[in-house]
C-alpha cells in the first residue's frame, strides 16, 4: 500500500477589499440654513459684506457778500470746463474746483452692474475693484438687495446665502436632510453624507476620515468587515487579513497550520494527513509507517518512494535484496527463509 502526501498551496482568494478613503470637505463658515439639492460643490459661502463709500457734499452756490473783498470780477471757474461757478453747486478737489457734471465724469465711478456712472450724491457700495449703485448690488436670482446682507460671489456673480444653498446644496444620502455649503461633509462614490450621519453599516460608528471597505451599498470599518467577511481558520477560528496556506479547502493561518505530533510549521513542505490531522513526514514514519524488514526505518512512501510487502512484512525498494549475495529481489521470484529471502539461486545451493 502507498501513503498519499498533500502539497500545501497558498490561498488564492481575496481576502479583503481594497481599502477606501472618503473625501472630506473644509469646514467653512456659511450664511444661513438652507434648502434645495444640487449636484455641484462650489466653495461654500463667504460672510461677505460690501463697503459703502459716503457720497459727498456739493457746496452751496457761492456768490460775493457786499461786504466780502471778492467781487463778481474775480475767477471762480470749474478747473475742468471753465466754466464760472458762480450761482452754482461745486465740488472742492485737489486739483480745483470742479462743477457738479465735470466732477461726476472725472471722478465718479462706473456701476458694474448697469454701467452708468455712480453719481455724487448717490450711495456707492464696493466689493473688491467692483463699484455698483445701492439699488443695483442685487442677487443675481431673486434680485434681493444685498446692501448690509451677507453674500457670496460665485463665478463672478453675486448671490444671496437663501438662492446659494437652494443652487449648490447637496442631500445626505443617510438622513436625507440638506447638506448645507460650508458644513463638514463626506463624498464618496457621487453620493454626499453628514459627517456625522457616514456610519459603518456594522458598529455603526461615525467613519469618518478612517479607511472603510465598501460592500453592496453598505460600508464597513475595517474590523468589522474582517470580522463579518473574511475566511476565518480552521483552526483558531479568527480572520485570515492576508496571506494564508490551504489545506483540505480551507484557509489556514500559515503559523497554525503544524504537525500535530512535533508542532512543526507545515507550511512550504510536504506533508501528510491521519485521521485528518497533519503530519509532517518524520513524524508519519515514526508513528504510523510501517516498518521495512531489512533496515527497521519508516516506510512513508512519499516522495514517490516504492516498496514491496510479502505477508506482514515490508521492504524498500532499495533494501528488498538476497541476504546472501544481496542480488536485489524487485521484480524477481523468492524463497522465503525464516526473517531472510532468499534468490532462487541461494536456496538452491543450501545452508
Amino acid at each position: 500500500m502507498k501513503y498519499a502526501g498533500t502539497r500545501w498551496s497558498v490561498c488564492n482568494r481575496l481576502l479583503r477589499p481594497p481599502l477606501v478613503r472618503p473625501r472630506l470637505g473644509p469646514a467653512r463658515r456659511a450664511g444661513r440654513s438652507c434648502g434645495g439639492t444640487g449636484s455641484r460643490s462650489p466653495a461654500p459661502p463667504s460672510e461677505l459684506r460690501a463697503r459703502f463709500l459716503r457720497p459727498l457734499r456739493a457746496y452751496p452756490s457761492w456768490c460775493p457778500q457786499q461786504d466780502s473783498a471778492a467781487t463778481m470780477s474775480e475767477a471762480f471757474d470749474c478747473a475742468k470746463c471753465n466754466e464760472s461757478l458762480y450761482g452754482r453747486k461745486y465740488i472742492q478737489t485737489d486739483s480745483g474746483p470742479h462743477c457738479v457734471p465735470c466732477y461726476d465724469n472725472t471722478f465718479a465711478n462706473t456701476c458694474a452692474e448697469c454701467q452708468q456712472l455712480i453719481g455724487h450724491d448717490s450711495r456707492e457700495l464696493f466689493y473688491e475693484d467692483r463699484h455698483f449703485h445701492e439699488g443695483c448690488f442685487r442677487c443675481c436670482r431673486c434680485q434681493r438687495s444685498l446692501a448690509d446682507e451677507p453674500f457670496t460671489c460665485q463665478d463672478s456673480e453675486l448671490l444671496c446665502n437663501d438662492c446659494y444653498c437652494s443652487a449648490f446644496s447637496s442631500q445626505c444620502s443617510a438622513c436625507g436632510e440638506t447638506v448645507m455649503p460650508g458644513s463638514r461633509k463626506l463624498e464618496y462614490g457621487g453620493q454626499t453624507w453628514h459627517e456625522h450621519c457616514f456610519l459603518c453599516s456594522g458598529c455603526e460608528q461615525p467613519l469618518g476620515s478612517r479607511s472603510f471597505v465598501p460592500d453592496k451599498g453598505a460600508h464597513y470599518c475595517v474590523p468589522c468587515y474582517e470580522n463579518k467577511f473574511a475566511p476565518r481558520c480552521a483552526r483558531c477560528n479568527k480572520t485570515l487579513t492576508q496571506g494564508g496556506v490551504t489545506y483540505r479547502d480551507q484557509p489556514w493561518h500559515r503559523e497554525c497550520l503544524v504537525c500535530t505530533g512535533c508542532q512543526t510549521p507545515l507550511a512550504g513542505q510536504q506533508f501528510t494527513s491521519r485521521d485528518e490531522d497533519p503530519y509532517c513526514v518524520a513524524c508519519f514514519g515514526e508513528l504510523f509507517a510501517p516498518k521495512c524488514s531489512s533496515c527497521k526505518r519508516p516506510i512513508t512512501g512519499l516522495g514517490g518512494g516504492k516498496y514491496v510487502s510479502f505477508e506482514d512484512r515490508h521492504w524498500h525498494h532499495s533494501c528488498f535484496s538476497c541476504a546472501r549475495c544481496s542480488t536485489s529481489l524487485v521484480g524477481q521470484g523468492f524463497v522465503p527463509d525464516g526473517d531472510q529471502v532468499l534468490c532462487q539461486g541461494c536456496s538452491q545451493a543450501g545452508p
